[in-house]
């Protein structure tokens, strides 16, 4: 069996072109963390297909040539990570609907030289709420931290599509929340559901402790060794739900919410159902749930 390396690079798949080394990828920065190839590496071999998904570091100024090389490989597909998912929206030949709705793309699709964009983030995210803790996310009133990157926004997007009853958006620049929220708020005319969405200054945070069901932290903060919660330990309390979509360690967000009696979860679930979603998108086949769930663990 050939040994890949555990991250490509632009370079190499420039080097490569005619001859790609892998089928599959996962593009971000960082990556390395990515437990992506494992996952879909065990979808693979349950349909004994003979391709190979793999990580490929893509600085952000290499993403425009790092789609084009895509574009005229044998590339079936790949997903997109921190700090690609918007980035890549003017790239694109086609996006679906509903990845325009998200206005952020996680997976391409590659098929005769074209590139179509979708979004799973934020279908598996509700997948994952319901596996997790027993609940619809339509049911939840919602706090999302880090509402301002593309995984945020997808989420929150999401939340109204489902038609939680109240969503709240925390994020570092709070001018980018308050655009979204009037983004929300169109999709709520739209649709008719009875949706309050607010964005708390920093220092209001802690008024909403109680009215809030479900909290989703969608920024990075967490991903390096010593970060710090993006919540005061004293705004969480028992009854919590909380899901961090970050998975590769146990961040003080999780720590500090088990110690105040909470329900928490982290981006396994999440990861595994967009990826699930990804699989169907590239092959027309169910995706092979227990199989990539057991890889994950």
């Amino acid at each position: 069996m050939k040994q890949f390396p555990e991250v490509f690079t632009v370079e190499e798949l420039r080097a490569r072109e005619k001859e790609p080394p892998l089928h599959l990828a996962v593009l971000g920065d960082p990556v390395a963390h990515s437990a992506s190839p494992q996952m879909h590496m065990a979808a693979l071999r349950e349909y004994s297909m003979p391709f190979v998904y793999g990580r490929i570091l893509v600085k952000p100024h290499e993403l425009p040539e790092a789609v084009d090389l895509l574009r005229k490989s044998s590339f079936i597909g790949v997903n997109l990570t921190i700090p690609h998912k918007t980035a890549v929206l003017p790239l694109l030949d086609s996006i679906s609907d509903h990845a325009h709705c998200m206005g952020a793309v996680n997976t391409l699709n590659l098929q005769a030289g074209k590139t179509e964009g979708f979004n799973t983030d934020g279908p598996g995210l509700a997948r994952a709420v319901a596996e997790a803790f027993g609940v619809p996310l339509g049911k939840l009133r919602v706090m999302i931290v880090g509402a301002g990157g593309g995984a945020g926004r997808a989420v929150a997007l999401q939340c109204a599509l489902e038609g939680c009853p109240s969503i709240t958006l925390l994020n570092r620049t709070v001018s980018k929340a308050q655009e979204l929220a009037e983004e929300i708020r169109s999709i709520r005319q739209a649709n008719s559901h009875a949706l309050q969405v607010e964005v708390p200054e920093h220092n209001a945070i802690g008024d909403y402790s109680t009215k809030t069901e479900l909290i989703l932290q969608c920024s990075s903060l967490g991903m390096e060794e010593g970060d710090p919660s993006p919540l005061p330990q004293a705004f969480l309390r028992r009854g919590h739900l909380v899901y961090d979509t970050i998975y590769s360690r146990r961040t003080q967000l999780i720590n500090d919410a088990l110690k105040a009696g909470a329900c928490t979860a982290d981006g396994r679930a999440m990861l595994l159902h967009q990826g699930a979603l990804a699989f169907e998108i590239w092959f027309g086949k169910p995706a092979p749930i227990e199989a990539m769930r057991a890889a994950l663990q």
